[in-house]
């Protein structure tokens, strides 16, 4: 593009950033290129690629247009969300820390305590979201602050823009969990943010058939990410690189869809008896609602609520659902539902579980893109197993 060109719409660039016909073929898809090395024509001289581990056009293509949809100078695709993580962590040096809020993903928590403590990482984490929350625990150590907006599982909102410029007054960069939201609903390099983080599994893969993930950012801030990305190799195949290619074309319909009936799906379950509580910033009564409506498009598919029976309930309701899989992940187009306690942050211990707010009466919903009918259908006559 020139400076005068029009910067191309999100779902534009989700269809065609990097993704040029390919020059050998004219094939209008990014192939699979198969390959685990390329021939050169002398010692040294090469077409851009040499082993795949290195380089690979198919992820290449997908790495080019993660940037573009984050509006971010680079992008750097990974085997899973958790190998995008630990190459961001490992830029740090033992006796650094890391500032953190307390609702996060189990799997961050457990490479947090079990991986990098032990190898001399020092975290602190803040039981209060707010900015006055993360001053309180930012200190002259602070080398990066680790945020989730919204949180796995209890959808607070976080604001980026401000918590941004605590890391940065304190010399720390802000890395962003990105992934309950999507590129398409928020973009916290805009608001400030130094480095976005994905699991491309869930809403940028988009169809629960592949496990990816990303790290967003300036150029110069991903030079040692990916460093770390070709010397520690945990690269996504070009098969996974094209799946999750593949999802991004039609994330903003998708996204569109998930929003909307979780929207209807929030509301209504705040009607039912056997629901004491529900997490989501769509409505109003969301404490983060306010600024989820400045800092998002939209208020996400994802809804956590807490069941008025407490655990016993809980285990009467999660069986019963029927297009609602009992299942770990999120973010696909069928709809899921997971217990936090016993699933996904079953790594973080029972007492700081609970005392963080994930109890045994919590479920978390991934809506997805069905009819909105049967998926209130669904919930109502799992909810009437409840009383």
């Amino acid at each position: 593009m020139t400076p005068d060109t029009p910067r191309p719409g999100f779902s534009t660039r989700a269809i065609h950033a990097g993704q040029d016909a390919d020059p050998a073929t004219g094939a209008t898809v990014v192939p699979i290129y198969a390959t685990s090395t390329y021939t050169q024509e002398a010692p040294g001289k090469h077409k851009g690629y040499e082993y795949s581990r290195s380089g690979n056009p198919t992820r290449a293509a997908l790495e080019t247009c993660l940037a573009a949809l984050e509006e971010g100078e680079r992008g750097l695709a990974f085997a899973s969300g958790l190998a995008a993580t630990t190459a961001v962590l490992s830029t740090l040096k033992p006796g650094d820390e890391v500032a953190a809020a307390s609702d996060l993903y189990g799997g961050t928590y457990r490479l947090l305590e079990r991986v990098f403590k032990p190898w001399g990482l020092v975290v602190r984490y803040t039981d209060d979201p707010s900015p006055a929350g993360f001053a309180r625990v930012v200190t002259p150590a602070t080398k990066l602050a680790w945020i989730e907006t919204p949180t796995n599982p209890l959808l607070q909102i976080l604001d980026i823009a401000a918590i941004t410029a605590i890391a940065h007054k304190a010399g720390a960069l802000l890395a962003v969990d990105n992934t309950f939201a999507s590129p398409y609903l928020q973009q916290p390099l805009k608001l400030g943010a130094d480095l976005v983080v994905h699991s491309t599994t869930k809403y940028l893969g988009g169809h629960s058939d592949v496990v990816g993930g990303a790290v967003i950012g300036a150029g110069e801030l991903l030079k040692p990410i990916a460093f770390y990305q070709n010397a520690a190799g945990g690269v996504p195949g070009p098969f996974d690189a094209y799946l999750t290619l593949r999802g991004l074309k039609t994330l903003a319909v998708r996204m569109d869809r998930h929003c909307a009936n979780a929207r209807r799906l929030a509301a209504w379950l705040t009607e039912q008896p056997q629901v004491e509580r529900v997490f989501y910033p769509g409505l109003p009564s969301h404490p983060g609602h306010e600024l989820a409506m400045r800092q998002m498009r939209d208020f996400g598919g994802m809804i956590s609520m807490r069941m008025m029976g407490g655990g016993e309930a809980a285990r009467r309701f999660l069986p019963r659902t029927r297009l609602f899989s009992l299942a770990e992940s999120l973010g696909g187009v069928e709809s899921l539902v997971c217990h936090p306690a016993t699933m996904t942050h079953a790594s973080i211990p029972a007492e700081l579980r609970q005392a963080r707010g994930v109890d045994d009466g919590l479920i978390r919903l991934s809506v997805g893109i069905e009819d909105a009918d049967d998926l209130q259908e669904d919930l109502r006559q799992a909810l009437a197993s409840c009383g």
